[in-house]
């Protein structure tokens, strides 16, 4: 079963424990919907789904939305301000939440941040707003520092009290590749510099922290091109790299939602404005290793651009809840995977330039004291029991590197089947090439007697053109013969036929 199915024949009551593992299912919804949408935002607080904003038909939407899984009903979350907040909730949440689209919100504490987006009323700099999920009061965080333009379609991503923002488009379309940082408890912006090759400027990308140091890049598009290449920050050392990654191939996507849980990164959705992309990808950060988790139909609302992915924690298992997108039309559809429980693996060092030469002087460390047998002070190793837990971290370490050696292994020998697979394709292109080449030099040596034989023939034409042109000549010479040869005949005639006449009148005068 790879695409969303409709649930049938489940407990209403228990339904969640019932679903499939890794596969999407649409929840049912009980009463109103709220319109469809896509380039909204979306966090899951409370075990609730909360949605704001979005677009529709070119227009921007300023409402906010709750969904709760557990009673399948969406509600709408009436907003207030500080002034006038009777007037404003009897007018509805117009004058509160303006109207935005491609932002982005992250919870902090008992808030919902609203951070930057499109919308009709411009900015110099980014916006940030928020919502108290205690009051439903909403307004505008004043903050500090060097803030970025206005933008929208940038990612915001939460690195313990700060706050990461990459990339997107201002209001003049201008692409960016910056990095900015908002400090959540002082409110105040910094620019951050970096070192090495950045991402290409970019909007509707995906970004997540990952071993609470790096920032990963995926995907995101520029005016004309669409990306699926992977990038990472390390925000230590400041240092930008593009890892090389293993697993399945991924088509290129803008407009994606992604949602990272533990080692995992799952993608959801996106297109390159043609199609949409229908794999749920799940990226394992530790191997960076890329593989696809399911595939839904190509026009299901879940290949679509704009969408939104949150997780949460139903019955203690983990699931993953998407909403709205654009696919060839606006969806507003509730779909929740649950996610088969895996093993949460060691932390994985990304081999920036600054990572590899740390890791190449902890590995030169480590075979220096063993090769030497080093004794640190103050540790006594008369102890059995010291001893005996020495032993047993040994025991584990080691198990630990033979199975990374097991792995390494496996992974040398996938490299080298692939280079031998990759030979042989070299080695029938280049026989194809040099067959090729044969009849190339074949072909143009054809080409060339050809060309010869028509140079040749090209010369014969043009002394026939010649000779024609010399007998139409002679011809008309002949012609201008006949003529005055003719003419001279009847001349001649005349002359005769006068003469004749002549000579018989006298006779017959001499006579009379």
């Amino acid at each position: 079963m790879g695409t969303a199915e409709i649930i049938k024949d489940i407990d209403a009551g228990n339904w969640f424990s019932q679903l499939t593992y890794d596969q999407w299912v649409p929840i049912p919804v009980s009463g109103a919907r709220p319109s469809a949408r896509y380039k909204h935002a979306a966090a899951i607080a409370d075990e609730k789904l909360y949605v704001s904003g979005g677009s529709r038909n070119g227009r921007y939407l300023s409402d906010a939305q709750v969904f709760d899984p557990r009673s399948s009903a969406w509600s709408s979350l009436k907003l207030k301000t500080e002034l006038n907040s009777n007037e404003v909730e009897d007018n509805g949440l117009q004058e509160v939440l303006p109207s935005i689209s491609d932002h982005s919100m992250v919870k902090w504490g008992s808030k919902l941040l609203l951070l930057g987006g499109h919308s009709k009323k411009s900015s110099d700099s980014m916006t940030v707003r928020f919502i108290d999920l205690d009051t439903h009061l909403c307004g505008v965080i004043e903050t500090s520092g060097k803030a970025p333009v206005a933008r929208g379609g940038h990612s915001a991503t939460l690195f313990g009290s700060r706050l990461i923002i990459f990339g997107g488009e201002d209001s003049g379309r201008r692409l960016l590749n910056d990095v900015y940082a908002l400090d959540l408890e002082k409110m105040t912006w910094d620019v951050l510099e970096t070192t090495q090759t950045p991402p290409a400027p970019r909007f509707d990308h995906t970004a997540t922290v990952n071993a609470e140091r790096y920032l990963l890049i995926f995907g995101g598009c520029s005016h004309s091109i669409f990306f699926n290449d992977l990038h990472v920050l390390d925000l230590q050392t400041m240092e930008w790299s593009q890892p090389e990654i293993q697993g399945d191939l991924v088509s290129p996507r803008a407009g994606h939602s992604g949602i990272a849980i533990d080692e995992n990164w799952y993608i959801v959705g996106g297109g390159d404005n043609k199609n949409g992309c229908p794999e749920t990808l799940v990226l394992n950060m530790t191997k960076l290793t890329w593989s696809t988790l399911t595939i839904v139909k190509g026009r299901d609302p879940l290949a679509s651009e704009g969408l939104s992915v949150s997780s949460t924690i139903i019955n203690g298992e983990k699931h993953l809840v998407a909403f709205g997108g654009y696919n060839g039309k606006y969806n507003n559809e509730v779909f929740i995977m649950r996610l088969k429980p895996r093993d949460a693996p060691r932390l994985k060092i990304y081999q920036s330039p600054a990572a590899a030469a740390a890791a190449a002087s902890v590995t030169a460390a480590y075979a220096l004291a063993k090769s030497e047998k080093l004794d640190f002070p103050n540790i006594s190793i008369n102890s059995k029991g010291l001893e005996s837990t020495r032993e047993q971290d040994l025991a584990i370490e080691l198990d630990s590197i033979k199975e990374d050696k097991k792995a390494f292994e496996v992974s040398l020998a996938e490299v080298r089947a692939e280079n031998s697979r990759l030979r042989e394709k070299i080695d029938e292109v280049n026989s194809t090439h040099a067959e090729l080449s044969k009849e190339l030099h074949s072909v143009q040596g054809q080409l060339m007697a050809e060309r010869s034989r028509c140079f040749k023939l090209e010369a014969q034409i043009a002394e026939l053109q010649k000779m024609l042109e010399s007998l139409q000549s002679t011809e008309n010479e002949v012609k201008i013969l006949r003529r005055q040869k003719s003419a001279l005949e009847n001349e001649m005639e005349l002359n005769a036929t006068a003469q004749r006449q002549g000579s018989g009148g006298v006779w017959r005068w001499i006579a009379g």
